[in-house]
């Protein structure tokens, strides 16, 4: 069945291939962009500059006088940084979180009006497997992953009664183009300048060598068109499934260890 849906954030990556696909499959796809861009074939483009809610009250507010609804949001655009935690600037940090949680906070409460209105939608939230565990060198950003994660869990009660599904879907390492994009925080002399480098060229390879974004969007479309999705979808190799598993069934503290030795930090 077409369905009418906004992905946030569709100029690379993730994004891009599941507009793309999405588009493919016949949906009447809209994306957000921040400035002009190529966009596949068959998708429409609306503005959204996620720290500034005007803009997607706008975004939301057109399509809805062009098509009369909203069937799927898919929250996906966001910010990536790195770097020691005692490092990173505060403006860094609300950055980061006035992208990934506030943004998204800001486009559900755009459209669950709408949907409710309707009878029903779905939304998904692209989160991470740092929305599951923190990353080293990653707090900043896992944070507000971990946000997400909370406010899903939560509203997911709410907004059951109208008919909206919430679905939280986890990727692992992927190559996109967050080696490219990711804002690093690292002071001058820092006392943790050695380790971070260290870990930071394990992060990069791990993403370099990661999965197709092209899987992710796979994924996304059987989401779309399922009548009643799960609420969690972990989509990555299977180490990184194995590694969720594994943290729900051995202690904190041998998890912990695990996680730092594979970004070669000494616990």
């Amino acid at each position: 069945m077409k369905q009418v849906i906004l992905i946030t954030g569709i100029s690379s990556g993730f994004g891009k291939e599941i507009s793309k696909l999405l588009a493919e499959k016949g949906h009447i796809v809209y994306g957000s962009i921040r400035s002009e861009c190529k966009v596949e074939p068959g998708v429409k483009t609306v503005f959204i500059e996620l720290t500034a809610p005007k803009t997607i009250a706008d975004a939301v507010q057109k399509i809805i006088d062009t098509e009369g609804r909203i069937d799927v949001l898919i929250n996906n655009a966001g910010m990536h940084s790195g770097g020691p935690f005692e490092d990173t600037p505060d403006e860094i940090i609300r950055q980061q979180m006035d992208t990934n949680y506030f943004g998204w906070i800001n486009a559900m409460k755009a459209v669950i009006p709408h949907m409710r209105k309707q009878g029903g939608g779905k939304i998904i939230n692209i989160s991470s497997i740092g929305g599951l565990t923190g990353m080293p060198f990653q707090g900043v950003y896992s944070a507000s992953k971990f946000a997400i994660e909370a406010v899903s869990a939560a509203m997911r009660a709410e907004i059951r009664p109208f008919n909206i599904k919430m679905v939280v879907v986890n990727p692992g390492d992927f190559k996109t183009r967050n080696v490219e994009t990711r804002i690093v925080s690292i002071a001058e002399n820092s006392p943790y300048k050695e380790q971070f480098e260290k870990t930071l060229r394990i992060f990069e390879r791990d993403e370099t060598n990661g999965e197709d974004p092209v899987l992710l969007a796979k994924t996304i479309s059987k989401i779309v068109n399922k009548k009643n999705p799960k609420q969690r979808y972990i989509v990555g190799s299977l180490i990184q499934k194995m590694a969720v598993y594994i943290k729900r069934i051995i202690p904190e503290s041998i998890f912990n260890r695990l996680i730092a030795n594979h970004y070669g930090i000494k616990y």
